[in-house]
């Protein structure tokens, strides 16, 4: 069996990533900084849960650290998910100009190929919001450590919609372009702005004199 991509070591998966080999991509860098995110937001958490200090925000803490290993883990699975999608479209490139198949196995692959980068835009919002309100009540100590993540999250979501865009530029299926493009603009206007508000914040804060 295949290794997964995710189980390489660091330096291995970079290098993997610099060689001449169609993936990881870009999709699949994407998905990996948000999980570096979000884990950056659940580091946080960690050292802010049992301290008399952030008592009050305990039980919030403890909630955020269950919903940032779901999407911590979603977004390490997205990895390979990303990775599984190029085979097919490489397949249906290959497929001769002549053959009257072509367009419609190309389409479906090229559909198929928009759905990791799409759920990583979607899981990368909610490490946003996970790290918009540990900004909030994690500890003080950490606040540079939620920015890196809020920075890092804007890098991944704005990495993962030009993996869509890149597939509907040339789908046909004009109605699935349209919901699908209108769903990534969506996530990008709010999410990239809060994101990016989040780290503002922050650098304002610990550059305060």
């Amino acid at each position: 069996m295949q290794q997964k991509l995710i189980d390489r070591s660091c330096e291995d998966f970079a290098r993997v990533l610099a060689a001449k080999e169609p993936v990881p991509g870009g999709g699949g860098a994407a998905a990996y900084v948000g999980a570096l995110a979000v884990a950056l937001c659940s580091m946080v958490g960690n050292f802010t849960t049992g301290k008399k200090t952030y008592a009050a925000v305990e039980e919030d803490i403890q909630a955020m650290l269950k919903k940032g290993e779901e999407v911590r883990t979603r977004l390490l699975e997205l990895v390979d998910k990303d990775a599984e999608a190029f085979e097919p479209l490489s397949r249906a490139y290959a497929i001769p100009r002549d053959d009257p198949r072509r367009a419609e196995v190309l389409e479906e692959a090229t559909k198929r190929a928009c759905a990791a980068p799409l759920e990583m835009m979607r899981q990368v919002c909610a490490a946003i919001e996970l790290l918009e309100e540990m900004r909030q009540k994690g500890s003080r100590m950490l606040l540079s450590d939620v920015a890196c993540g809020a920075l890092l999250a804007r890098a991944a979501l704005e990495s993962a919609a030009v993996n869509v865009f890149v597939n509907t530029k040339t789908l046909t299926d004009k109605d699935f372009v349209r919901a699908t493009e209108a769903e990534v603009g969506s996530m990008l206007n709010e999410y990239a702005t809060r994101a990016q508000e989040c780290a503002q914040t922050v650098m304002a804060t610990i550059r305060e004199r």
